[in-house]
């Protein structure tokens, strides 16, 4: 018996209907004739998905005690005893109960499918064990049942269950998913539109990724080398010139016109390593297509049209984008250049685009450096051969007679050997002087410069042709050896800036002690002046005694622009090296401007913080104060007044009110004071980890105490606040919603743990804000749906707000599920603690 198939439904979150759909796909079996069971199926208390198991055999559970409590899990060996064609195992990423057969659902399967059983099963996206950190970031929840993302890979079929963000909070308001109990929480957390629009995607790009393994595979197996534009790749050929980020661009544009377009930049390297490309500006290229969201590679072939052919079929790519060929007019004697063969030869199935830019006709060649390559010692002793080594051969050929052509041997050699050593010079001087004594000492006539034997004139044109030739390929080998190392060293230089540009580095000191190590000099300094009148100040130095005066004086000047300039002292440099440099004193003015920008924007920061305190203050001041000094005063005036006579319990009640007001007056005017004196800088603000049950209840005091539930599960972490902002921001929250809720409609408010955050909810189920008026309502003054006077001058949110952004966090409105409006003030947690089982219930557990 052969192994059994599996066949998985897919789907982004709990309740887009992936049992549902494995049920259905069973009642077809069933009807066809086959023998299906249902081995485990979790309907989760929904009545459509309880429906679907009537008419399915149902094999029975295991039962298994754990901790004082009974659980059921598939029963493995009564699956296998029944031996169905097709078992139904729905949550294949279950984590079975301690003393199960297995520590997990799907090894169970595994040994269904080993015994030659079809199995049917379900799985959400965030259960694939390779993406658990990114559904972390996403949700705030750790998923602790998890599968390997190889057994859900190696499915015959994986069918994706797809439903909208929308559609789904539609079904969970209406209780198709969770109990209306756990709905609200449900929706304001893991069910986010967010969270769902994320996890939505991550379960279409795997989808997709795995059909895409399916199509290559296929075409590998059945060896068809013709490209299926099932998707548009678009293959961009770059030479390492500037017209490459013109190629990238455009090419961007094509994929963006298609859909599921993908970029593939790639650069044809010879196999011997020569090229005249830029590692400067193929970086930049790399750094652009990466950007653009696409990839680069890098293929070696010595035949750059077949390389770029068989690199776009290889990828199954669509089109091929290259640009107007660089070469002059002459140069197309040597051939029709790479776009028009590649044209030529690409076929129906591939679309090339000949795009233009502004290097068309301008030459190939690209800057190389000349000059010395072998290094003095071996050019000395390169003449030293090419001259002496003639005459000294000359010497030792008159003591014997081998022959014309064995003398014409041994000069070759030593022109040889001048070559290897001293390069082309040198071996030119060896011929034309190995050529001269030749037909001098051997040549007859004998000791004269001419030649009787037309074949000796032949023989020695010869000789100094091998020799030139020779003498060519060595100078050619070492300028190109010493060219590619020294481009190899520009690269990594180069790479390093590039890669501290990424990383967001902003250490000029860090920059300037790298130039000095890279370049081997004493000291590096940046100068600068305002104008050309101006002196020259040091914005940063490394190394001992910098020049800090004038960059004239420097061993080395390199200008930045028309005020800036990086002066080194040490050595003086050669000209091949300032094109390096020249990199090194731009990034140096970058990390200039940057650390100033970031200082200029800490101070707007700190500027606007003082604003944002200041005007909390003030709204405070105006709107906290006045209620309690108004009880006092009518307290105060009630019993001095002689109209009344007031009874002992009434004056102890006017009194009760008297110091119930003074003690809420000092309270705040003590918070108010700390405020202000952090406005004016005179103290910091009193940021200490606490528990939100430490001050959240003490928030509570301004409201009647049958009028807020009040749910603070003490799983939370501790949150990074200031204890009396934290009060008064959450005191104005739940006096607002008080004031807008139904008087039989308590106020929830509840927190949770997401990720390195706590966000606490402040909700009601009141009238509810349009989702255009939320902003306008944390504005001072604003009044929402001109509510009248006696329900306050409209600066409780605003103080609210503003108390939370001085701390660090944030504060939004949010719509109530069913209607009302929800407050979400979102805090900095301290630790991270384990159970999070409060961010969404029923999260952790796979329901379809």
């Amino acid at each position: 018996m052969g192994r059994g198939k599996l066949r998985i439904y897919l789907g982004a979150a709990p309740g887009v209907g992936k049992t549902y759909a494995m049920l259905s796909e069973a009642h077809r079996r069933v009807e066809r004739g086959t023998d299906c069971v249902v081995a485990f199926v979790e309907h989760h208390n929904r009545p459509r998905t309880e429906v679907m198991l009537h008419g399915l055999e149902q094999l029975p559970r295991r039962e298994l005690e754990y901790r004082g409590s009974l659980f059921t899990e598939m029963d493995v060996d009564a699956v296998l005893g029944r031996a169905p064609a097709v078992a139904l195992v729905d949550e294949l990423a279950h984590t079975n109960v301690p003393g199960s057969r297995n520590a997990k659902r799907w090894q169970d399967v595994e040994e269904l499918l080993a015994a030659g059983i079809d199995v049917v099963s379900t799985v959400n996206i965030q259960h694939l064990e390779s993406l658990g950190d990114v559904v972390e970031s996403i949700t705030g929840v750790r998923q602790r049942e998890t599968v390997p993302d190889e057994v859900v890979r190696r499915a015959d079929q994986i069918e994706l269950v797809d439903m909208s963000p929308q559609a789904l909070r539609r079904r969970m308001a209406h209780g198709n998913i969770y109990k209306s109990d756990k709905v609200d929480a449900a929706l304001s957390n893991y069910f986010r539109p967010g969270n769902l629009t994320a996890l939505r995607e991550l379960a279409l790009l795997w989808v997709a990724d795995r059909v895409d393994e399916y199509l290559t595979e296929y075409r590998t197996d059945h060896r068809v080398s013709k490209i299926w534009g099932s998707r548009e790749r678009i293959v961009v050929g770059l030479t390492g010139g500037p017209e490459g980020r013109t190629l990238i661009r455009r090419a961007a544009r094509l994929a963006e016109k298609g859909a599921g377009g993908e970029v593939m930049a790639v650069y044809i390297a010879r196999s011997d390593g020569l090229t005249s490309a830029s590692p400067k500006e193929l970086a930049v290229q790399r750094t652009l297509v990466e950007d653009l969201g696409g990839t680069f590679h890098h293929v070696v072939g010595d035949d750059i049209p077949a390389s770029l052919l068989d690199f776009a079929r290889g990828v199954n790519a669509t089109q091929i984008v290259l640009g107007s060929s660089r070469r002059k007019t002459w140069q197309y004697m040597f051939g029709p250049g790479v776009g028009a063969t590649v044209a030529r030869e690409s076929g129906s199935d591939l679309d090339v685009h000949i795009v233009t830019h502004d290097e068309v006709a301008k030459g190939r060649g690209l800057p190389v450096a000349r000059g010395a390559r072998l290094g003095r010692s071996r050019i000395i002793w390169g003449w030293i051969v090419g001259v002496g080594g003639p005459v000294v051969l000359a010497l030792l050929l008159n003591t014997v007679d081998l022959g014309l052509a064995n003398d014409m041997l041994l000069f070759l050699t030593v022109t040889v050997a001048a070559a290897l050593l001293g390069g082309l010079y040198p071996a030119l001087a060896s011929a034309a002087f190995g050529s001269l004594l030749l037909n001098y000492y051997y040549t007859p006539p004998l000791h004269r410069l001419t030649i009787a034997d037309p074949k000796n004139i032949v023989a020695i044109a010869i000789f100094v042709g091998v020799a030139v030739s020779v003498a060519s390929v060595v100078d050619l080998a070492a300028r190109r050896t010493h060219q590619a190392a020294r481009l190899r060293a520009e690269s990594e230089i180069l790479s390093f800036l590039a890669g501290s540009v990424l990383r967001g580095e902003t250490s000029l000191e860090a920059l300037l002690e790298r130039v000095r190590e890279t370049f081997g000099m004493e000291s590096v300094a940046l100068l600068e002046r305002e104008s050309d009148v101006d002196p020259w100040t040091c914005a940063g130095s490394v190394g001992p005694r910098p020049l800090v005066e004038r960059p004239e004086d420097a061993d080395v000047d390199m200008p930045v622009g028309d005020h800036m300039a990086l002066a080194l002292s040490g050595r003086v440099l050669p000209a091949s090296d300032r094109r390096v440099l020249a990199a090194f004193a731009a990034q140096a003015a970058v990390v200039l401007d940057r650390q100033r920008l970031q200082h200029e924007a800490d101070q707007a920061k700190e500027l606007a913080e003082g604003n944002r305190i200041r005007t909390a203050l003030l709204a405070a001041v105006s709107h906290d104060l006045r209620t309690p000094l108004a009880g006092i005063k009518a307290a105060v005036s009630s019993l001095r007044s002689d109209d009344v006579a007031w009874s002992e319990e009434d004056q102890a009640e006017l009194l009760e009110g008297i110091e119930d007001g003074a003690d809420r007056l000092d309270h705040l005017v003590g918070n108010l004071l700390d405020m202000s004196r952090l406005q004016t800088g005179t103290v910091t603000p009193l940021i200490r980890e606490i528990d939100l049950d430490e001050v959240v209840p003490m928030a509570l005091g301004g409201v009647p105490e049958d009028s807020v539930e009040l749910e603070i599960p003490e799983s939370l972490p501790m949150v990074a606040v200031d204890a009396g902002l934290l009060e008064r921001a959450v005191a104005n929250l739940v006096e607002n919603a008080v004031k807008y809720s139904p008087a039989d409609e308590l106020v929830l408010v509840s927190a949770s743990a997401m990720a390195d955050r706590v966000e606490m909810r402040v909700v009601d189920r009141g009238p509810g804000v349009p989702d255009e008026a939320k902003d306008r309502i944390f504005a001072p003054f604003q009044r929402y749906g001109d509510a009248p006077r006696g329900t306050g001058v409209g600066l409780g949110l605003a103080v609210a707000r503003g108390f939370a952004e001085a701390m660090g966090g944030t504060l939004n409105a949010e719509d109530t599920p069913g209607g009302g409006l929800t407050m979400v003030l979102t805090l900095r947690a301290v630790d991270s603690r384990p159970d999070l089982t409060t961010a969404a219930p029923a999260a952790e557990r796979q329901a379809s």
